[in-house]
């Protein structure tokens, strides 16, 4: 995968980094704690810039969180609620609890999404809700644009530092990354099971 992975970037340059970083935000078959650091080794040799891995890496890894902020605001709040309504066990929220979301999601949304895009498995899911309340477009690109630029130049800088040893930076966070995606799966889990439907229709929802 190594090989793949640093021939391809040798092939196709910045552009196949931010194609690989869109595939890994739309569908990751490849983790970007992966395709980062070995984008900023190919840096290290001088076959591309630090510079320009950052940016072709941000703006793909950006590509594919609009994507998702897009399915977002497709779906909607109401959507969402009536859907919740029917499968809400599956869901794991109830529309009582899509209101209580959508409340957090208003008062703290540009700081979710600027976290979000740092944590490993969350980087991706967190564009949906932004889509989902409408949060304003510009605000959207600013904090995601912030936290996904934030991520690539530490894995990219990480992968330039280390040149010959960029392997322990993806040795290094991919179990992290594992562990928090267990622990997503599990959360989830628990969610299902334990998972209690709203007494009463939730206030707001369209009759």
């Amino acid at each position: 995968m190594f090989d793949w992975i640093t021939g391809f970037v040798e092939r196709s340059g910045y552009f196949g980094i931010a194609l690989l970083m869109f595939l890994e935000n739309v569908f990751p078959p490849i983790p970007s704690e992966l395709i980062m650091p070995l984008a900023g080794f190919t840096a290290a040799r001088g076959d591309l810039s630090l510079v320009g891995v950052i940016l072709a890496g941000s703006v793909g890894s950006l590509a594919g969180a609009l994507l998702w902020y897009g399915i977002g605001r497709w779906l909607g709040l109401e959507r969402l609620k009536r859907f919740a309504a029917r499968h809400g066990r599956w869901l794991t929220l109830s529309p009582g609890d899509i209101d209580k979301a959508q409340g957090f999601f208003q008062r703290h949304g540009g700081k979710a999404v600027l976290l979000g895009r740092l944590v490993p498995g969350v980087r991706t899911l967190i564009s949906v809700p932004a889509g989902i309340v409408a949060m304003p477009l510009p605000a959207f690109l600013l904090w995601t644009g912030i936290g996904t630029v934030a991520w690539t130049a530490l894995l990219a800088g990480a992968g330039y530092l280390l040149e010959s040893q960029y392997a322990r930076v993806e040795g290094w966070v991919s179990p992290v990354s594992n562990v928090i995606m267990g622990a997503i799966v599990l959360f989830y889990l628990y969610r299902v099971v334990t998972f209690r439907a709203d007494a009463k229709p939730a206030s707001g929802s369209s009759s």
